[in-house]
């Protein structure tokens, strides 16, 4: 089976091709950082705008890359949630019609199902169950994942994600937008041990995460210890340790509690480098293994939709005619395959 993936749920617009037998055929996608870095964020409206222009040129371009046409394409993957209101339904009005214009099935692929299935994209994938802590801007969950369909949230994000976290407090250091990536350099140039962060959540039981006050502690430092470039170096690897060492604890939990000894790490925060390595640790400590998409799938692309909504069309899970988008949308909720 082949499938053709769109993913337009922020401010990227991601195209693939996957075939269940070849692996990825083709793979295009756009990012908006430039168009929202003026703002220091994203601006629903002028992403949406900006996947109206791209989508179907990137279509067009993932056809040619692949070196297919509509006739060898068996279904169409979009992202129909959670994300901006805007943004999905570009997607989804193009991937549906196409749909019925090539007379091909549709499915409608949750986002954080497709990070979260990312890992499979590569050569070594996971076997079920394992545990997935999904890291990106706008969700922080560490989900008990069965089976395809088969999720158990057992921690998620009180009010910041760390990815909204780390951008925030990159901000905050005058770093440029999106600064998530850039607080990472920065913190790269800290002197360990100079600042010491709390790490939210961690002195009570549970797994569920909170990183604004974190933010709020960040800022409060900023303000008080002033803005030479040395200091906002040291001040970015205390924030970054402390957010680390955070989402470690919490992982370690879960794992414990469950028994499992296998690890997923996925979304846009996973490709931070302190991250894998300090998982990667954890892991040979409790005699388990990790796993996690290269970089370029840790982001959003249709690399990952494609996949995930191959899984849901080859057990026949399709939608309608109608073009329906959830903002919100828990994981919970979806059917298993």
């Amino acid at each position: 089976m082949r499938v053709l993936g769109i993913e337009s749920s922020c401010d990227e617009t991601g195209i693939a091709i996957y075939d269940d037998a070849l692996g990825i055929l083709s793979h295009q996608l756009y990012s908006q950082v430039k168009l929202h870095a003026d703002y220091g964020g994203v601006v629903p409206e002028l992403a949406s705008r900006d996947h109206v222009r791209k989508t179907l040129p990137l279509i067009q371009a993932a056809l040619a890359e692949a070196g297919c046409g509509p006739e060898q394409i068996d279904g169409i993957a979009y992202t129909a949630g959670p994300g901006l209101v805007g943004a999905l339904l570009v997607g989804a009005t193009v991937g549906r019609s196409l749909a019925m214009a090539w007379n091909k099935p549709a499915v409608a692929v949750h986002h954080m199902e497709g990070h979260l299935l990312a890992p499979m994209l590569e050569a070594r994938v996971p076997a079920f169950p394992f545990i997935a802590l999904l890291v990106s801007g706008g969700h922080t969950l560490l989900v008990q994942v069965d089976g395809i369909g088969r999720y158990q949230i057992l921690g998620e994000s009180i009010d910041d994600a760390a990815g909204e976290a780390f951008d925030k407090t990159a901000k905050l250091l005058g770093l440029d937008y999106p600064g998530g990536a850039a607080l990472a350099r920065l913190a790269e140039q800290g002197t360990p041990g100079r600042f010491i962060f709390p790490r939210p959540m961690t002195d009570r039981p549970g797994l569920d995460f909170s990183f604004s006050g974190l933010k709020t502690f960040a800022a409060n430092t900023i303000r008080s210890e002033g803005h030479d470039e040395k200091t906002r170096a040291d001040i970015a690897h205390a924030f970054q340790c402390a957010v680390v060492d955070t989402l470690a604890i919490k992982c370690k939990r879960a794992l414990k509690q469950t028994g499992l000894k296998r690890l997923v790490i996925a979304g846009g925060v996973s490709a931070n480098r302190q991250l894998r390595e300090q998982l990667q640790t954890l892991m040979l400590e409790l005699k388990g293994e990790v796993f996690y998409p290269r970089p370029e799938y840790c982001t959003d692309n249709g690399a990952m939709i494609a996949y995930a909504g191959l899984q849901r069309l080859k057990a026949g899970q399709t939608v309608g005619l109608a073009i329906q988008v959830q903002p919100r949308w828990s994981l919970e909720s979806l059917p298993p395959v």
